[in-house]
């Protein structure tokens, strides 16, 4: 064929797909925005048309009929904002998650107005079972953002072995675990998520999990893990009950890293940081080991949120629940029900008059003083003892004249004797250096590691349940410059997209599902704090799930939207 015929031919093709465009009105155009697409390129003026509940056009498109339009002038249009990370589903009754019955619940108002659009449920080991009943429930009563459902190992490591989960598992009950998690993944579940560092997870060995990791790999699958530990030791770690050499955050990555080397999946080191002022600036050497495994090979990412405090530290106790007559173990089951109410002040006491006690007691809530930040970085925000109220330890430390462990004593003493710890407490037990260095890496994604919140929650609800997205932008990208806004937003849009194998979400690109987000970058910014989380943020203008608006000018229309998606 000559070169002729074939320019004819080819013109032919690319003239057919113009001929067959659809005619219709579009349902919206936003238009005078500049379009972010996520990609990590600067943003350039454009349209956004949509059409079906997908985007049917972009760029500079000519005049044609809407029946809507949002005007965006000098707003940025970027696609809606991903959540690698969530908790939007945990729990099916009151204070719940999607499955909740308050509708408000379901429209997820606080997830939305960050910009999310799409969620990623079922995290740290924990899922419902079977996760077909939770995939049908949540499409037959509706939910705000997206959703995609993971299988818990956590969940399905007790299906099969019970309460005697304090061991390794038999190669019989790996096969069991195997079989459970192909049934999940029939049932439309895009994963595995584990809780390494939780009940009954932190039993597991590396075998185990990689075992099942296996399973995840023909689908495409995604491993997103609660590594076993996030700083020096790990959360359940108390130096006067348990042998010493726990695992770090160090042997943490290299565990998740050699999970992703043996079966070739894609694996996450979810929320990534460095826990404890005695660890701050270890991040670089976990940067280290993932780079280097990326350089090789090896399919491994990580998540982060952009908070000095974690969840964990909102419910900070000082004191061991062995030494309050808890037991040993603090992520253990809870004390058996009684009909006096615990007095944990005079357990306390009991504990300290045993001088071989009282030292064990002084070892550990030492140790957990560091391990949430140092005393200038436990803050009381709530106690009977108005004094105490808004203090750091270190300020009531030097008040009454006595060493900070001796403190945190006399808030339980001053305190509620029915409460742990005697109020509630909060620990800033990470540092800007390790948010800063995790923040630049090109293959960390934003994750909330946040759910549902409303006002009823009450004070103890973590910003990050609010302000995660803007927050990053915002404090990161604009204040701290720590990467560029185009990078952030990468971020949390082609990023996760990326990482989970979405083909059709997380841009802006024809045919691609219309979810989409319009904010002022002048304005965009966090509001949430730890005294006042039930907070919007700001700046944030309009957000399309699937062509329809779930926030309108600024406010949630409470329209359930969200779609479960399934590979």
């Amino acid at each position: 064929m000559s070169r002729p015929i074939l320019l004819l031919a080819a013109l032919a093709c690319l003239a057919a797909p113009l001929a067959a465009q659809d005619q219709r009105p579009y349902d919206l155009i936003i238009t005078g925005g500049q379009l972010l697409d996520g990609t990590g390129n600067p943003a350039v003026p454009g349209e956004v048309a949509i059409r079906d509940g997908r985007i049917a056009a972009v760029g500079r498109l000519p005049h044609r009929n809407a029946k809507h339009v949002i005007l965006a002038r000098g707003k940025v249009v970027a696609p809606g904002f991903i959540d690698i990370h969530s908790h939007a589903d945990d729990g099916a009754g009151p204070r719940g998650g999607f499955r909740d019955p308050d509708p408000k619940r379901k429209a997820a108002l606080n997830i939305v107005t960050q910009g999310v659009t799409t969620v990623v449920v079922n995290q740290d080991g924990r899922s419902p079972w079977p996760v077909r009943d939770q995939r049908d429930q949540l499409r037959r009563d509706g939910i705000g953002p997206n959703a995609i459902l993971l299988a818990g190992h956590g969940t399905i490591r007790g299906r099969v072995m019970g309460t005697d989960f304090r061991r390794p598992a038999t190669p019989d009950e790996v096969a069991r675990m195997r079989a459970l998690l192909r049934e999940a993944l029939a049932d439309g579940a895009w994963g595995l998520s584990a809780g390494l560092e939780y009940v009954p997870g932190r039993w597991s060995t590396t075998d185990e999990v990689a075992a099942l990791v296996e399973e995840i790999v023909p689908s495409g699958g995604v491993y997103i893990s609660h590594e076993r530990s996030e700083g020096r030791d790990p959360m359940w770690y108390w130096p006067s009950q348990d042998p010493a050499g726990p695992p770090t955050l160090l042997d943490a990555v290299k565990e998740t890293i050699e999970i992703g080397e043996r079966t070739g999946a894609r694996v996450v080191a979810s929320h990534l940081k460095a826990k404890g002022a005695t660890y701050w600036g270890s991040s670089k050497a976990a940067i280290e080991l993932i780079a280097r495994a990326r350089a090789r090979g090896v399919d491994v990412w990580a998540d982060q949120y952009p908070y000095t405090t974690s969840g964990t530290d909102g419910n900070t106790v000082l004191i061991p629940g062995w030494a309050l007559g808890r037991g040993p173990d603090q992520l253990g089951a809870a004390p058996a029900q009684s009909n006096q109410r615990p007095d944990y002040s005079a357990a306390l006491r009991q504990t300290l008059a045993d001088a071989a006690l009282a030292a064990k007691a002084r070892e550990d809530v030492a140790h957990e003083i560091i391990r949430r930040g140092g005393a200038e970085k436990v803050l009381v925000q709530q106690h009977p003892d108005t004094a105490m109220q808004g203090k750091t330890l270190a300020e009531i430390a030097a008040r009454l004249g006595v060493p900070a462990v001796e403190a945190a004593f006399e808030i339980q003493f001053r305190g509620n004797p029915q409460r742990m710890g005697g109020g509630r407490l909060r620990g800033f037990s990470l540092d800007e250096v390790d948010l800063d260095l995790i923040a630049a890496q090109p293959w960390v994604a934003t994750a909330s590691d946040g759910g549902i919140g409303l006002p009823e929650d009450g004070p103890a609800t973590h910003a990050r349940f609010y302000g995660t997205f803007p927050r990053k932008i915002r404090r990161y990208a604009i204040e701290r410059g720590v990467l560029r806004v185009e990078d952030a937003v990468r971020s949390m849009t082609t990023l996760p997209a990326q990482i989970l194998g979405l083909a059709d979400r997380g841009g802006l690109r024809e045919g691609m599902w219309a979810d989409v987000v319009v904010f002022d970058l002048g304005v965009i910014r966090d509001r949430a704090t730890f005294t006042d989380p039930h907070q919007y943020a700001e700046g944030v203008e309009w957000v399309l799930v699937n062509g329809e608006a779930v926030v309108e000018a600024g406010k949630p229309t409470g329209k359930l939207a969200g779609k479960v998606l399934i590979r």
